[in-house]
Parts: C-alpha cells; structure tokens; sequence
C-alpha cells in the first residue's frame, strides 16, 4: 500500500509527466473512496464525480494537445508553472485525505513534478535520438506509462472507506492462528 508520502511524490512524478492526468486519477479516486479529512476542506471538490469527469476530458486533451507540432515545450514558464501547480494540488491533497499536513504534501508534489518534468523531457528527447523513432511514439509512451502508473499508485488509497476494511483484514490475518507444517489446511 502506498503511504502518503510516496502517494504525494509519485503524483507529484506524474503532474510533472502530464499535468492533467495526476489530479484527473486522485479525483477519481477520492470520488470512489472519499476521505473525511477532505470532505470540508476547499479541496473537497476533488471528491466529486463531476470533477472526476470533467477532470479526466482535460487529461485526454492534454494527451491530444501534447502530440500536436505547435505544442509548447513543457519547461516555458506558463507549462512549467501549471505542472508545479498540479503537483502541488494532488500532493497536498493526499496528504490531507490521509490526515496529515497539506502544504508538506504540496511542497513534496511540486518539487516531484519539477523534477519529473525536466525528467522526462531529457528522457523523450534521449530517446528519440537514440532509437531514430518519432516523440509522438515516446509522448504515446508517456502516456500509457502515465495512466498506467497512476492507477497503481492509486489501487490502495491511504483514505476513504476502503483502509477501514484493508485494515480489518491485516488485523484478521495477524490474530489468525498460525498454521504448522502438519496441521490440516
């Protein structure tokens, strides 16, 4: 399960990637598992399936856009700034739906999607170069890691109805009697 910690860096990474798809999968996914810490902070928004919806048509834009020629390089300062701005959205919101503070889960997402972004782009344009292939293979390349990743990150979320009951079950499974090799399975 991902801590909030490594849920706020690897969605920070993500928002760095594609800035739209790591606040449309966290919105998603708080609007399935809501968080009582989120529900009436100014975050709470994130919980709504509306948001989650209109969250996930700007990710696939974002997708569309970015293999377009006349797409601006992701280090300009406007994209740039809306990557750190993303980054900071998903990580502090993940911190506070799993209790803790939100600017350190902001400030941790920021500094992964500055990281990530500068990241990726030296890695798409290696890439390239090295294998002679288009970036529209490596952007579709990113994407499908983007998503890909994202959802794993997000299959056990540290909040919402979903940790009460993972938390049952490990309880559960430490009280239950420990099985020796000749006992009957």
């Amino acid at each position: 399960m991902a801590t909030k910690f490594w849920q706020a860096v690897g969605l920070g990474v993500l928002a760095g990637m594609r800035s739209m798809t790591a606040p449309a999968l966290l919105s998603h996914t708080l609007a399935k598992n809501p968080s009582k810490k989120l529900r009436k902070s100014r975050l709470g928004f994130l919980q709504s399936p509306t948001t989650a919806t209109v969250l996930k048509v700007m990710a696939g834009g974002e997708m569309i856009g970015d293999k377009l020629p006349n797409a601006p390089d992701r280090t300009v300062p406007p994209v740039l700034g809306g990557r750190i701005l993303s980054g900071a959205l998903v990580g502090g919101a993940t911190y506070k739906a799993a209790g803790g503070k939100l600017l350190q889960g902001a400030l941790l997402g920021s500094a992964a999607a500055v990281a990530a972004t500068y990241g990726m782009l030296a890695l798409r344009k290696y890439l390239g170069k090295a294998t002679g292939l288009p970036d529209t293979v490596w952007g579709l390349t990113e994407d499908a890691t983007t998503v890909g990743s994202g959802l794993a990150l997000l299959q056990n979320p540290p909040y919402g109805a979903d940790k009460k009951a993972r938390q049952a079950k490990r309880k559960a499974v430490k009280q239950a009697p420990k099985r020796t090799r000749n006992s009957p399975a």
